[in-house]
Protein backbone atom coordinates (compact mmCIF):
# COMPACT_ATOMS: atom_id res chain seq x y z
CA UNK A 1 0.00 0.00 0.00
CA UNK A 2 1.25 3.27 -0.64
CA UNK A 3 0.71 5.91 1.88
CA UNK A 4 1.99 10.03 1.35
CA UNK A 5 2.16 11.70 5.05
CA UNK A 6 2.01 15.70 4.41
CA UNK A 7 4.49 17.08 6.75
CA UNK A 8 6.93 15.04 9.06
CA UNK A 9 5.13 14.68 12.76
CA UNK A 10 6.94 14.59 16.10
CA UNK A 11 7.62 10.92 17.91
CA UNK A 12 8.72 7.68 15.72
CA UNK A 13 4.73 6.80 14.78
CA UNK A 14 5.58 6.67 10.96
CA UNK A 15 7.99 4.19 11.01
CA UNK A 16 5.15 1.77 12.19
CA UNK A 17 3.48 2.58 8.88
CA UNK A 18 6.53 0.86 7.16
CA UNK A 19 4.68 -2.43 7.82
CA UNK A 20 3.69 -5.30 5.60
CA UNK A 21 5.26 -4.04 2.59
CA UNK A 22 3.32 -0.54 2.82
CA UNK A 23 5.53 2.08 0.78
CA UNK A 24 5.73 5.40 2.51
CA UNK A 25 6.30 9.16 1.37
CA UNK A 26 6.70 11.99 3.52
CA UNK A 27 6.58 15.56 2.71
CA UNK A 28 10.32 16.65 2.24
CA UNK A 29 9.17 19.93 2.82
CA UNK A 30 8.92 21.13 6.63
CA UNK A 31 5.88 23.70 5.77
CA UNK A 32 2.65 23.88 4.34
CA UNK A 33 1.95 22.08 0.54
CA UNK A 34 0.93 24.35 -1.59
CA UNK A 35 -2.27 22.77 -3.52
CA UNK A 36 -0.20 21.84 -6.51
CA UNK A 37 2.19 20.42 -4.25
CA UNK A 38 -0.21 18.21 -2.10
CA UNK A 39 -1.58 17.02 -5.82
CA UNK A 40 1.51 15.61 -7.12
CA UNK A 41 2.24 13.99 -4.04
CA UNK A 42 -0.67 12.61 -3.12
CA UNK A 43 -1.64 10.90 -6.74
CA UNK A 44 -1.69 7.05 -6.28
CA UNK A 45 -2.01 6.79 -2.61
CA UNK A 46 -4.01 4.57 -0.39
CA UNK A 47 -3.90 6.36 2.54
CA UNK A 48 -2.89 10.56 3.45
CA UNK A 49 -1.97 11.58 7.08
CA UNK A 50 -2.92 15.08 6.52
CA UNK A 51 -2.75 18.22 8.73
CA UNK A 52 -5.63 20.42 9.87
CA UNK A 53 -3.59 22.83 6.97
CA UNK A 54 -4.21 20.57 4.05
CA UNK A 55 -7.32 21.71 2.26
CA UNK A 56 -8.82 18.03 0.74
CA UNK A 57 -12.03 18.64 -1.02
CA UNK A 58 -13.79 15.78 -3.92
CA UNK A 59 -11.51 17.70 -6.58
CA UNK A 60 -8.69 16.67 -5.17
CA UNK A 61 -9.91 13.14 -3.69
CA UNK A 62 -10.48 12.51 -7.40
CA UNK A 63 -7.16 13.36 -8.46
CA UNK A 64 -5.73 11.51 -6.19
CA UNK A 65 -7.58 8.35 -7.60
CA UNK A 66 -10.11 5.77 -6.88
CA UNK A 67 -7.71 3.58 -4.98
CA UNK A 68 -7.72 6.32 -1.92
CA UNK A 69 -9.21 4.65 1.42
CA UNK A 70 -8.95 6.62 4.09
CA UNK A 71 -7.30 10.06 4.80
CA UNK A 72 -6.78 9.98 9.04
CA UNK A 73 -6.26 13.78 9.74
CA UNK A 74 -3.68 14.71 12.33
CA UNK A 75 -6.31 16.57 14.26
CA UNK A 76 -9.13 16.86 16.02
CA UNK A 77 -10.56 19.55 13.52
CA UNK A 78 -11.66 18.15 10.53
CA UNK A 79 -13.26 21.11 8.95
CA UNK A 80 -10.34 21.47 6.25
CA UNK A 81 -11.98 18.10 4.33
CA UNK A 82 -14.97 17.73 2.63
CA UNK A 83 -16.96 15.26 4.46
CA UNK A 84 -19.76 14.68 2.38
CA UNK A 85 -17.70 14.15 -1.13
CA UNK A 86 -15.32 11.51 1.11
CA UNK A 87 -18.64 9.71 2.38
CA UNK A 88 -20.20 9.64 -1.01
CA UNK A 89 -16.62 8.04 -2.26
CA UNK A 90 -16.39 5.49 0.34
CA UNK A 91 -13.30 7.10 1.89
CA UNK A 92 -12.69 6.90 5.39
CA UNK A 93 -11.97 9.99 7.58
CA UNK A 94 -10.52 10.15 10.83
CA UNK A 95 -9.56 12.41 13.85
CA UNK A 96 -7.63 12.50 16.58
CA UNK A 97 -9.78 13.73 19.33
CA UNK A 98 -8.61 12.21 22.90
CA UNK A 99 -8.06 13.02 26.75
CA UNK A 100 -4.54 14.34 25.99
CA UNK A 101 -5.73 16.57 23.53
CA UNK A 102 -8.46 18.02 25.53
CA UNK A 103 -6.46 18.48 28.69
CA UNK A 104 -3.52 20.57 26.71
CA UNK A 105 -6.34 22.75 25.33
CA UNK A 106 -7.66 23.14 28.64
CA UNK A 107 -4.41 23.93 30.41
CA UNK A 108 -3.53 26.29 27.12
CA UNK A 109 -7.25 28.10 27.90
CA UNK A 110 -6.24 28.87 31.34
CA UNK A 111 -2.43 30.16 30.22
CA UNK A 112 -3.74 32.83 28.38
CA UNK A 113 -7.08 33.79 30.88
CA UNK A 114 -4.11 33.86 33.67
CA UNK A 115 -1.58 35.54 31.04
CA UNK A 116 -4.47 38.30 29.83
CA UNK A 117 -6.16 39.13 33.12
CA UNK A 118 -3.02 39.37 34.48
CA UNK A 119 -1.08 41.20 31.50
CA UNK A 120 2.06 38.77 31.87
CA UNK A 121 2.90 39.56 27.57
CA UNK A 122 2.87 43.61 28.31
CA UNK A 123 5.03 43.71 31.08
CA UNK A 124 7.51 40.95 29.97
CA UNK A 125 7.87 43.41 27.13
CA UNK A 126 7.95 46.19 28.98
CA UNK A 127 11.10 44.91 30.80
CA UNK A 128 12.53 43.85 28.05
CA UNK A 129 12.24 46.64 25.81
CA UNK A 130 13.26 49.21 28.69
CA UNK A 131 15.96 47.07 29.79
CA UNK A 132 16.12 45.55 33.27
CA UNK A 133 19.62 47.42 34.48
CA UNK A 134 17.96 50.69 32.82
CA UNK A 135 17.76 53.31 35.80
CA UNK A 136 16.17 55.76 34.73
CA UNK A 137 12.84 55.83 32.35
CA UNK A 138 11.02 52.43 31.98
CA UNK A 139 11.05 49.61 34.68
CA UNK A 140 12.39 51.78 37.56
CA UNK A 141 11.46 48.32 40.41
CA UNK A 142 7.84 47.79 42.16
CA UNK A 143 5.27 50.86 41.47
CA UNK A 144 2.32 50.55 43.19
CA UNK A 145 0.05 50.96 39.66
CA UNK A 146 2.02 49.50 37.87
CA UNK A 147 0.07 46.81 34.84
CA UNK A 148 -2.94 46.40 37.61
CA UNK A 149 -5.48 43.52 36.25
CA UNK A 150 -8.58 41.86 38.05
CA UNK A 151 -8.30 39.28 40.23
CA UNK A 152 -10.17 36.00 39.12
CA UNK A 153 -11.49 35.20 42.15
CA UNK A 154 -15.21 35.61 42.64
CA UNK A 155 -15.68 36.61 38.97
CA UNK A 156 -17.79 35.14 36.02
CA UNK A 157 -16.77 32.60 33.48
CA UNK A 158 -18.98 31.55 30.17
CA UNK A 159 -18.04 28.96 28.64
CA UNK A 160 -19.59 28.98 24.74
CA UNK A 161 -19.47 25.08 24.02
CA UNK A 162 -19.77 22.35 26.77
CA UNK A 163 -17.96 19.49 25.05
CA UNK A 164 -14.86 17.47 26.43
CA UNK A 165 -12.37 20.52 26.45
CA UNK A 166 -15.45 23.10 27.31
CA UNK A 167 -15.80 20.92 30.44
CA UNK A 168 -12.37 20.33 31.28
CA UNK A 169 -12.09 24.21 31.56
CA UNK A 170 -15.17 24.52 33.53
CA UNK A 171 -13.84 22.11 36.18
CA UNK A 172 -10.63 24.03 36.86
CA UNK A 173 -12.42 27.28 37.07
CA UNK A 174 -13.33 25.56 40.90
CA UNK A 175 -9.62 26.39 42.10
CA UNK A 176 -10.18 29.93 41.22
CA UNK A 177 -14.06 30.86 43.67
CA UNK A 178 -15.67 31.23 40.05
CA UNK A 179 -19.44 31.39 38.63
CA UNK A 180 -19.02 29.39 35.56
CA UNK A 181 -22.12 29.79 33.38
CA UNK A 182 -22.42 27.81 30.10
CA UNK A 183 -23.97 27.47 26.87
CA UNK A 184 -24.71 24.71 24.38
CA UNK A 185 -27.68 23.42 22.16
CA UNK A 186 -29.30 21.72 25.04
CA UNK A 187 -28.85 21.75 29.10
CA UNK A 188 -26.42 19.07 30.12
CA UNK A 189 -27.98 18.67 33.46
CA UNK A 190 -25.32 15.42 34.74
CA UNK A 191 -22.66 18.01 33.97
CA UNK A 192 -24.22 21.34 35.68
CA UNK A 193 -24.31 19.16 38.98
CA UNK A 194 -21.12 17.36 38.76
CA UNK A 195 -19.18 21.10 37.62
CA UNK A 196 -21.64 23.33 39.78
CA UNK A 197 -22.27 25.44 36.41
CA UNK A 198 -25.19 27.03 35.01
CA UNK A 199 -27.17 26.86 31.92
CA UNK A 200 -28.01 30.27 29.86
CA UNK A 201 -28.71 31.59 26.51
CA UNK A 202 -26.28 32.95 24.86
CA UNK A 203 -27.19 36.32 25.25
CA UNK A 204 -27.00 36.51 28.99
CA UNK A 205 -23.72 34.92 29.36
CA UNK A 206 -21.99 37.13 27.42
CA UNK A 207 -23.78 40.31 29.45
CA UNK A 208 -22.85 38.64 32.74
CA UNK A 209 -19.31 36.68 31.63
CA UNK A 210 -15.92 38.43 32.87
CA UNK A 211 -14.27 36.37 30.35
CA UNK A 212 -15.58 34.34 27.90
CA UNK A 213 -13.80 31.10 26.45
CA UNK A 214 -15.09 30.03 22.84
CA UNK A 215 -15.22 25.74 22.77
CA UNK A 216 -17.21 25.25 19.77
CA UNK A 217 -16.66 23.19 16.40
CA UNK A 218 -16.60 25.55 13.39
CA UNK A 219 -19.68 24.80 11.74
CA UNK A 220 -21.75 27.16 9.07
CA UNK A 221 -23.92 28.31 11.89
CA UNK A 222 -20.98 29.23 14.04
CA UNK A 223 -18.93 30.83 11.18
CA UNK A 224 -18.65 34.74 12.02
CA UNK A 225 -21.02 33.95 15.26
CA UNK A 226 -18.66 36.59 17.42
CA UNK A 227 -19.13 39.84 15.33
CA UNK A 228 -19.37 43.49 16.34
CA UNK A 229 -22.89 42.53 17.24
CA UNK A 230 -22.38 39.45 19.48
CA UNK A 231 -18.87 41.20 20.59
CA UNK A 232 -20.93 44.67 21.78
CA UNK A 233 -23.22 42.42 23.92
CA UNK A 234 -20.13 41.04 26.12
CA UNK A 235 -20.03 42.96 29.33
CA UNK A 236 -18.04 46.40 29.52
CA UNK A 237 -14.61 45.53 29.88
CA UNK A 238 -14.58 41.48 29.66
CA UNK A 239 -11.95 39.49 27.96
CA UNK A 240 -12.60 36.59 25.06
CA UNK A 241 -10.51 33.60 24.65
CA UNK A 242 -10.50 31.57 21.30
CA UNK A 243 -8.63 28.07 21.46
CA UNK A 244 -11.79 26.80 19.14
CA UNK A 245 -11.59 28.03 15.39
CA UNK A 246 -10.26 31.36 14.25
CA UNK A 247 -13.66 31.99 11.58
CA UNK A 248 -15.36 31.76 14.77
CA UNK A 249 -14.73 35.29 15.10
CA UNK A 250 -14.93 38.30 12.52
CA UNK A 251 -11.09 39.67 13.48
CA UNK A 252 -12.34 43.49 12.02
CA UNK A 253 -14.76 43.31 14.03
CA UNK A 254 -12.97 42.19 17.19
CA UNK A 255 -10.28 44.57 16.19
CA UNK A 256 -13.03 47.67 16.77
CA UNK A 257 -14.66 46.72 19.78
CA UNK A 258 -11.06 46.41 21.16
CA UNK A 259 -9.68 49.77 20.05
CA UNK A 260 -13.43 51.31 21.13
CA UNK A 261 -12.40 49.60 24.75
CA UNK A 262 -16.12 48.03 24.94
CA UNK A 263 -13.90 44.71 25.55
CA UNK A 264 -10.86 44.63 28.21
CA UNK A 265 -8.78 42.38 25.95
CA UNK A 266 -8.71 39.21 23.42
CA UNK A 267 -6.23 36.39 23.48
CA UNK A 268 -6.50 34.45 20.28
CA UNK A 269 -4.74 30.54 19.34
CA UNK A 270 -6.49 30.55 16.33
CA UNK A 271 -7.07 32.94 13.40
CA UNK A 272 -9.72 34.05 10.69
CA UNK A 273 -7.49 32.95 7.66
CA UNK A 274 -4.67 30.87 8.94
CA UNK A 275 -1.52 31.95 8.87
CA UNK A 276 -2.88 35.76 8.05
CA UNK A 277 -3.88 37.94 10.79
CA UNK A 278 -5.58 40.95 10.59
CA UNK A 279 -3.18 43.85 10.68
CA UNK A 280 -4.45 45.90 13.92
CA UNK A 281 -4.39 43.42 15.78
CA UNK A 282 -0.64 42.87 16.11
CA UNK A 283 -0.63 46.34 17.38
CA UNK A 284 -3.16 46.32 20.09
CA UNK A 285 -1.08 45.92 24.03
CA UNK A 286 -4.23 44.13 25.34
CA UNK A 287 -4.27 41.49 22.82
CA UNK A 288 -2.67 37.97 23.49
CA UNK A 289 -1.83 36.42 19.51
CA UNK A 290 -0.24 33.00 19.75
CA UNK A 291 0.39 30.61 16.91
CA UNK A 292 -2.41 27.76 17.01
CA UNK A 293 -0.40 26.19 19.68
CA UNK A 294 -2.79 24.95 22.26
CA UNK A 295 -2.37 21.30 22.06
CA UNK A 296 1.41 21.36 21.50
CA UNK A 297 1.90 19.65 24.77
CA UNK A 298 4.01 16.19 24.15
CA UNK A 299 1.46 14.30 25.55
CA UNK A 300 -1.37 15.34 23.07
CA UNK A 301 0.97 15.26 20.09
CA UNK A 302 1.97 11.65 20.65
CA UNK A 303 -1.22 10.78 21.37
CA UNK A 304 -2.18 12.13 17.72
CA UNK A 305 0.47 10.60 16.36
CA UNK A 306 -0.53 7.13 17.80
CA UNK A 307 -3.96 7.35 16.87
CA UNK A 308 -3.63 8.97 13.58
CA UNK A 309 -1.21 6.68 12.44
CA UNK A 310 -3.55 3.57 13.60
CA UNK A 311 -6.07 5.12 11.89
CA UNK A 312 -4.26 3.75 8.73
CA UNK A 313 -2.70 0.69 10.02
CA UNK A 314 -6.55 -0.49 11.14
CA UNK A 315 -8.50 0.75 7.56
CA UNK A 316 -6.13 -0.55 5.52
CA UNK A 317 -6.14 -4.16 7.23
CA UNK A 318 -10.00 -4.13 6.91
CA UNK A 319 -10.19 -3.20 10.80
CA UNK A 320 -12.63 -0.42 11.51
CA UNK A 321 -10.50 2.35 12.61
CA UNK A 322 -11.71 3.84 16.25
CA UNK A 323 -12.47 7.45 15.41
CA UNK A 324 -14.29 7.40 12.02
CA UNK A 325 -15.74 11.02 11.78
CA UNK A 326 -17.97 9.71 8.44
CA UNK A 327 -18.99 6.29 10.50
CA UNK A 328 -21.53 5.09 8.45
CA UNK A 329 -19.05 5.15 5.47
CA UNK A 330 -17.53 1.70 6.96
CA UNK A 331 -20.38 -0.13 5.57
CA UNK A 332 -19.82 1.32 1.55
CA UNK A 333 -15.86 2.08 2.39
CA UNK A 334 -13.43 1.34 -0.95
CA UNK A 335 -11.65 -2.18 -0.57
Amino acid sequence: MNIFVTRQIPGNFIEKLQTDGNEVYVSEFNRRLTPTELLEKSKGMEAILSLLTDRIDADLMDAIGPQLKIISNYAVGFDNIDIEAATNRGIIVTNTPSDEVNEAVAEYTWALILALSRRVVESDEFVRQQGYFIKSGGYKGWEPELFLGPSLKGKTLGIVGLGRIGSMVAKRAKGYDMTVLYNKHEPDTEREKELNIVFTSLDDLLVKSDIVSLHIPLTNETRGMFNKETLMKMKKGSYLINTARGPIVDESDLTEVLKNKHLGGAALDVFESEPNIFPDLLSLPNVIITPHIASATIEARNKMGEDSVGAIIDALSGKKPVNIVNDKVWLTRRK
